[in-house]
């Protein structure tokens, strides 16, 4: 490596959500942990892929769901940060750690080191309203949308619609407490809509969302890491080839694509906000009008980040890790053909694309390099604990998640 990190200040995985099969925690524990910096991280329990890296030299274990208490959370950062016994840098893999990090920042600032940003942006990011008001006022394309806040709202939006539509929780913070819809929801007839309205509630906490149809259109992604000036550091564009539930879920398969007109979108989309920090977004080119627009922005550590390096092994986490400890980030080209498989969800989505007949045309013929999200010889491990835990629930899961997409609504929690 061209670049020395700093072995002395330890990284932190951040999380509050119940998901313990999380790839993107073990990727970020293996990019820093092989270059010989102290890892941490925070688990539901001592038997979670992350907590049995071999390059995890402890974990916290601390069952949380995202809906406790603020000020609980904080303490509970404050008594690991004790624990740890120096500075260290915060890593969250979720949207309810970004934000909290960001409105606590200067309770959190004594043991943690973590980009600076103003306190609210991260939450308003984060919501989908919040977002979509954000594209509106800077300019930047995102699907047309609506926010219902009562059942004749609901009506109202069914009546002038044009089907499919798209629901998704309009907050990310109750996603896990009371969701509406179990993520990113594709909703094919006015019926079917409305017979999930009736159970949303008085006030909906929703977004109803045109549909861009997968045959005129192509799913990009943007990683990236911002310093205190929202320039960047390190940034990088891809294609995503397949995702599960198709078309609306996580990503399971993805190349490296050289985009300079995405880059430059999305540097200056975080100019004009003024963010700071490592973003990952989710970006759908509309063929018919020729626009990127802006479905997801998540304002922290993807969990496939682990596709993009630059040519001096520069990932997006390595990135704030030499920024926040004052070292120079080194520049380099992307690894550009490369590709990114997450093993235990792109087999089924094989199957639901080839049987869509879907295909991406900037996907390369041919990967110059594979990165798998799991398996890793030097670490093998969590990949094993990943199978132990994975094939009964999993395996239930998928076949649920199958089911509701053939009945024509595709649903996704991310």
């Amino acid at each position: 490596m061209p670049f020395e990190p700093d072995r002395d200040v330890p990284g932190l995985i951040v999380k509050f959500g119940d998901y313990p099969l999380h790839h993107g925690g073990v990727g970020a524990i293996r990019s820093l942990g092989r270059l010989g910096v102290p890892m941490y991280a925070v688990t539901e329990d001592p038997y979670t892929p992350a907590a049995s890296s071999r390059y995890l030299k402890k974990a916290f274990v601390w069952p949380t769901t995202g809906a406790e208490d603020p000020a609980l959370l904080v303490e509970g950062m404050l008594r690991i940060g004790r624990r740890i016994g120096r500075p260290t840098v915060l890593i969250p893999t979720d949207e309810e750690a970004a934000v909290l990090i960001a409105e606590h920042q200067e309770e959190l600032a004594g043991p943690f080191l973590f980009p600076r940003v103003d306190p609210t942006l991260p939450r308003r990011l984060a919501s989908k309203q919040g977002l979509h008001e954000l594209c509106v006022e800077h300019g930047i394309a995102s699907p047309t949308a609506a926010f219902p806040r009562s059942y004749g709202d609901v009506v109202s939006f069914a009546d002038t619609a044009r089907f499919p539509v798209v629901a998704k929780n309009r907050e990310a913070f109750v996603r896990r407490s009371r969701p509406a819809v179990n993520g990113t929801t594709r909703i094919t007839t006015r019926a079917g809509l409305l017979a999930l309205a009736r159970d949303w509630g008085e006030d909906p906490g929703v977004i109803l969302q045109e549909y861009l149809p997968r045959q005129e259109a192509e799913d990009w992604i943007v990683h990236a890491c911002f310093d205190r000036d929202s320039s960047p550091v390190a940034l990088f564009t891809g294609v995503k080839v397949r995702s599960w539930p198709p078309h609306a879920g996580m990503t399971a398969n993805a190349y490296v694509v050289d985009n300079p007109e995405l880059a430059d979108l999305a540097a200056r989309f975080i100019k004009q906000i003024g963010f700071s920090g490592i973003i990952d977004l989710d970006l759908r080119f509309d063929r018919r009008d020729g626009q990127y627009k802006l479905l997801d922005f998540n304002p922290r550590m993807g969990a496939q980040f682990r596709l993009f390096e630059n040519e001096s092994g520069v990932d997006v986490v390595r990135a704030m890790h030499l920024h926040l400890t004052g070292r120079p980030v080194p520049e380099g080209e992307q690894r550009a053909g490369h590709r990114y498989i997450v093993e235990n969800i792109d087999l089924p989505a094989l199957l639901a694309y080839r049987r869509g007949g879907y295909t991406t045309p900037h996907a390369p013929a041919r990967a110059s390099g594979t990165e798998l999200a799991w398996f890793a010889g030097d670490d093998p491990l969590p990949f094993l604990t990943m199978l132990a835990r994975f094939v009964r629930p999993g395996a239930k899961h998928l076949y649920q998640l199958w089911r509701t997409n053939r009945r024509g609504s595709g649903t996704a929690t991310k």
